[in-house]
């Protein structure tokens, strides 16, 4: 897969000369209703023999249009998990454009001409609800009008699970209670969330639960706070462990947000890292203890609950995104 990062306005000669066929989707979290548009412009190329491309942005346009800071925003996907998902679907050409004022801007028809036509698509795939510009003048209803017939428009219609539409929206809000099950479902594979191990204050080795302190980037999206089955990719090895989102607040007051990992049957040290977690299930909420043997009792009662969770769990697994497409 070749990454074009965009800036507007670019070179001509920033473009691959190939034909394609072109989705169009801000794509956060690349989930089940995202995959349904692009595997649908996937299918359309093989058949007419083009290179699949993507259009995305660097960063949610509502950070533009309402003038917020970036921090507002929490992403499903960053942008290098985007990239790596969308290389596992197949796509040939995955166009980042920074989404700037400048490019804010660009009236429908300059987006036609510089977004569509400039980037030699043939044909362009497209959800229901995306938009060009101000949905009055520039929704996929009005996409004909600009496209003059110069190349063919495929309009997916809404996805549905559970009789609700798929969307980023619902997905975090999932998140927002711990629902793992119906986040992972929407999304079609399990939620991950990269980061890099980081020295913490070292209590859970002190407790004899040597904890990986994971730094993520805080404008990736976390579950709600609480103790977590997951799974964490370390060094190109996946391995089984419990995970908390929380301020350990039975030490005291006030401490920072953290999210740490003690991987069960490991025992490596592995700062610096880069890992991924993957949140499989909800075990509970963050607790304050009386007390460190009380604390120590129940993290023994997480791991156990955390190995039956993957004794007998049979839904979606880490690998699934891959073997799907």
């Amino acid at each position: 897969m070749e990454i074009i990062k965009l800036h507007h306005p670019y070179e001509e000669d920033e473009i691959p000369k190939d034909n394609v066929v072109l989705a169009l989707g801000f794509f956060d979290g690349v989930h089940r209703g995202h995959q349904e548009v692009i595997g649908r412009a996937k299918k359309i190329a093989e058949k007419n023999q083009l290179k699949l491309a993507v259009m995305t942005f660097n960063q949610h346009p509502s950070i533009v249009f309402k003038k917020l800071n970036p921090d507002y925003h929490k992403y499903l996907s960053t942008v290098s998990r985007k990239e790596e998902l969308m290389e596992k679907i197949g796509v040939d050409f995955l166009y980042e454009v920074d989404f700037t004022s400048a490019f804010a801007g660009l009236a429908p028809q300059e987006f036609v001409e510089q977004y569509i036509i400039g980037l030699h698509a043939q044909t362009v795939v497209a959800g229901f609800d995306y938009s060009f510009g101000k949905k009055e003048v520039a929704s996929m209803e009005h996409l004909p009008l600009y496209a003059k017939d110069r190349f063919e428009i495929v309009v997916v219609e809404k996805q549905l699970l559970k009789e609700d539409k798929i969307s980023s929206t619902r997905i975090r809000l999932a998140l927002e209670i711990g629902d793992m099950d119906a986040a992972n479902n929407l999304l079609g594979y399990v939620y991950a969330t990269p980061g890099r191990v980081v020295h913490g204050d070292a209590r859970g080795r002190l407790l004899g639960f040597p904890t990986a302190n994971i730094e993520v980037e805080n404008f990736v999206k976390l579950p709600r706070i609480g103790v977590y089955a997951v799974e964490i990719l370390v060094g190109g090895q996946v391995y089984k462990g419990m995970a908390s989102i929380g301020h350990n607040v039975t030490f005291e007051p006030n401490r920072p947000l953290t999210v740490e990992v003690y991987i069960l049957d490991f025992n490596e040290d592995i700062y610096g890292e880069e890992v991924t977690v993957f949140w499989y299930d909800y075990l509970r909420n963050e607790e304050k203890f009386d007390s460190i043997d009380a604390l120590i009792a129940q993290l023994k009662q997480d791991e156990l609950d955390t190995a039956r969770f993957f004794e007998h769990y049979k839904g979606l697994t880490h690998k699934n995104f891959l073997s799907e497409h």
